[in-house]
């Protein structure tokens, strides 16, 4: 998969909150593509949106010698860690959350989706954020997903989790529970399963996609006694879209569904909510599990790990979902 990589991919990387081990992840992911530690290193470029003192300061602390240059000298075949210089608006401190910097994380992530938005980069990896210290900066910020349907004027977006095994989108997000059944709406559904099709052929190189489909109710609603949303919203849409060559399985009770039974023939599973089909994927890889935007103009991966603050600066942060982001990012590049 890797050798079919465009030989000049520019991959655009945001470490996302400065105190967290974002820095410390992209100088790893930086020493890996400057030793040429995997062959998607030879195909492509990580060319990261941070404060170039940030990350000179953590490289010292990790005692990492890694030559960091701007982005304005790059030329391929030269190897370095290069860096679209935004800066920080006060010193980080490894592990101390800073809400003045909260507006620099965002101006690393518009510059990076200006970025793809041009073409001058085939995609965007993002590192953690920290949503609460942005909030308490007075900024309205519900996760990635949402800041990037924004940015790129997309109505609806859908997220997905993807490792090795297993493929998981979602309906609705970062929503508070007592909030997702309100939002499960017949037109919501059909635009997500719609995204989630469209983008496991294009993006995934996917000719027939078979797609698993949650109840939203235990025991997928019991035949209305537990919860009438299967009968009146999800079951009428799966019959509407199976008749157009959908290959929709479901309503099916989320506690079964996530058995060989069902996933050794399927290609995908769309939950309702976000810790519904999540806990799932990540117990069978955490810190490999790669988070995907699906419905946008632009090809976007995360992490799927948060910024854990107490892990800046000791060296002990794990690079390997970063790394499995950004090998996604760049072959889902390639399609």
């Amino acid at each position: 998969m890797e050798q079919t990589i465009s030989q000049t991919a520019l991959i655009a990387i945001t470490p996302g909150e400065p105190a967290g081990i974002g820095p410390d992840i992209c100088l790893q992911l930086a020493k890996a593509y400057i030793e040429d530690k995997s062959a998607v290193f030879r195909c492509s470029t990580p060319v990261f949106i941070a404060d170039e003192n940030l990350l000179s300061e953590r490289a010292e602390l990790l005692q990492l010698d890694i030559p960091i240059k701007p982005f304005s000298d790059y030329k391929p075949g030269q190897k370095a860690m290069w860096v679209v210089t935004t800066p920080l608006a006060k010193p980080s401190q490894c592990g101390v959350l800073e809400s003045r910097n909260s507006a620099y994380v965002l101006a690393c992530l518009d510059q990076a989706i200006k970025g793809c938005l041009a073409h001058e980069f085939k995609a965007l990896v993002t590192g953690p954020v920290q949503k609460s210290i942005i909030n308490d900066a007075g900024i309205r910020f519900s996760g990635h997903t949402e800041y990037l349907a924004e940015a790129c004027e997309r109505d609806t977006v859908v997220m997905m989790l993807a490792s090795s095994k297993l493929k998981v989108a979602l309906v609705t997000t970062h929503l508070a529970l007592s909030a997702v059944p309100a939002a499960i709406t017949k037109q919501h559904l059909e635009t997500t399963i719609r995204i989630l099709h469209q983008d496991l052929k294009q993006k995934f190189a996917i000719k027939q996609p078979v797609i698993l489909v949650c109840g939203l109710n235990p025991h997928a609603g019991e035949s209305g006694h537990l919860g009438r949303e299967e009968i009146e919203i999800i079951e009428p849409v799966l019959t509407s879209l199976n008749n157009e060559g959908f290959n929709l399985i479901g309503p099916l009770p989320a506690d079964t569904l996530f058995t060989a039974k069902y996933l050794d023939s399927a290609d995908a599973v769309l939950a309702m909510y976000h810790d519904q089909g999540l806990p799932v994927l990540k117990s069978q890889g955490f810190g490999e599990a790669v988070n995907i935007t699906l419905g946008l103009p632009i090809i976007r991966t995360s992490v799927d790990h948060g910024t854990a603050l107490d892990l800046a600066g000791s060296g002990k942060a794990s690079m390997s979902s970063l790394l499995a982001a950004y090998i996604m990012a760049a072959s889902m590049s390639a399609q």
